[in-house]
C-alpha cells in the first residue's frame, strides 16, 4: 500500500517540544482520515524533509505514536497505523489539521468531556464526603477568596480545589482521569486569576460558582452539586472564549 501524501502545511513551529509536536501533527493526521489503518507511515527521511526536523525528534515523535497505540511497527517494513488507533493510552490531541495543537473546537469538546466528568464527580462527592475530604475543600476555597480579595493570584488554589472535589468522590480511577484532565486546564483557571477576568468581573463571577459547589457538597446534596458542576463548567468555557481576543492582543 502506497503512503498517502501529507497535506502541504507550514513547517512546524521551531520551538522545544518539537518531537511532541510532530507526533500531535501525525496523530492528527489519522484523527482525519488522511492515514487510515494499516497505512504506512512516510520513511524517517521523509518526515525529515517535510518537516525540516531531525532524525532523532522524528524518532520521538514515532516512538510516542507507537506509545499512545497510533502506529505499530513492522519489521524490516517500517511504522504502521495501527488498526484501532490510539486505544492503547488515551491522550488529549488535536483532531483537525493545523498545527497539532488544540483549536476551538477541539477545546469545545474538552470542556463537554470535562462536564461529563465533573458533573459525577461533583455529586458523587456530596454523598461521599468525609471530614477530612471537606477541610481540603474548604482550606482551598478560603485560600481563592483571600486571593480574590487581596488582588493575589488564587490559580494554584482553584486547581486544589478542584483536586479537592476529585478526592471527595472517593473513585480512584475517577481521581486519576480527573488528574489527567486537570494537566489540559490548569492553564485556562489561570486566565481566571488575571488582572483582566478581575476588571471583567470573571474572577468573583468564577468563584460565586465555586461557592455553589462547595455549599451543596457540604450539605450533601448530590441533585444541587451537580447542577452547581454544569453551571461551573459553562461558565469556565464561556470565560476562557470571552478571554480569546484579549489573549490575541497581548500576543
Amino acid at each position: 500500500m502506497t503512503t498517502p501524501p501529507l497535506p502541504t502545511d507550514s513547517e512546524l513551529p521551531r520551538a522545544t517540544g518539537l518531537s511532541a509536536t510532530l507526533a500531535g501533527r501525525l496523530a492528527a493526521l489519522i484523527h482525519a482520515g488522511d492515514l487510515g489503518p494499516g497505512d504506512r507511515l512516510p520513511t524517517e527521511k521523509q518526515l525529515v524533509e517535510r518537516f525540516a526536523v531531525s532524525r532523532a525528534v522524528v524518532r520521538e515523535a514515532i516512538a510516542r505514536l507507537k506509545t499512545d497505540g497510533f502506529v505499530e511497527s513492522r519489521q524490516g517494513s517500517g511504522a504502521f497505523v495501527a488498526a484501532k488507533p490510539g486505544l492503547a493510552n488515551f491522550r488529549i490531541v488535536a483532531q483537525s489539521k493545523g498545527t497539532g495543537q488544540l483549536d476551538t473546537a477541539d477545546l469545545a469538546h474538552v470542556f463537554e468531556l470535562r462536564g461529563v466528568i465533573e458533573v459525577g464527580m461533583a455529586e458523587l462527592a456530596a454523598q461521599r464526603r468525609t471530614k477530612a475530604d471537606i477541610a481540603a475543600l474548604d482550606a482551598a476555597f478560603m485560600q481563592m477568596q483571600q486571593a480574590l480579595e487581596q488582588g493575589g493570584d488564587g490559580a494554584d488554589a482553584d486547581d486544589a480545589f478542584h483536586a479537592a472535589i476529585a478526592t471527595a468522590a472517593h473513585n480512584p480511577y475517577l481521581a486519576q482521569f480527573a488528574a489527567f484532565l486537570a494537566q489540559h486546564f490548569s492553564a485556562t483557571r489561570r486566565l481566571t486569576w488575571q488582572p483582566e477576568a478581575r476588571q471583567s468581573g470573571s474572577t468573583l463571577a468564577a468563584q460565586a460558582e465555586h461557592l455553589d459547589l462547595v455549599k451543596a457538597i457540604l450539605q450533601g446534596n448530590a441533585e444541587a452539586a451537580g447542577f452547581a458542576a454544569r453551571r461551573h463548567i459553562a461558565g469556565a468555557a464561556a470565560r476562557y472564549q470571552a478571554a480569546q481576543p484579549a489573549q490575541k492582543k497581548k500576543g
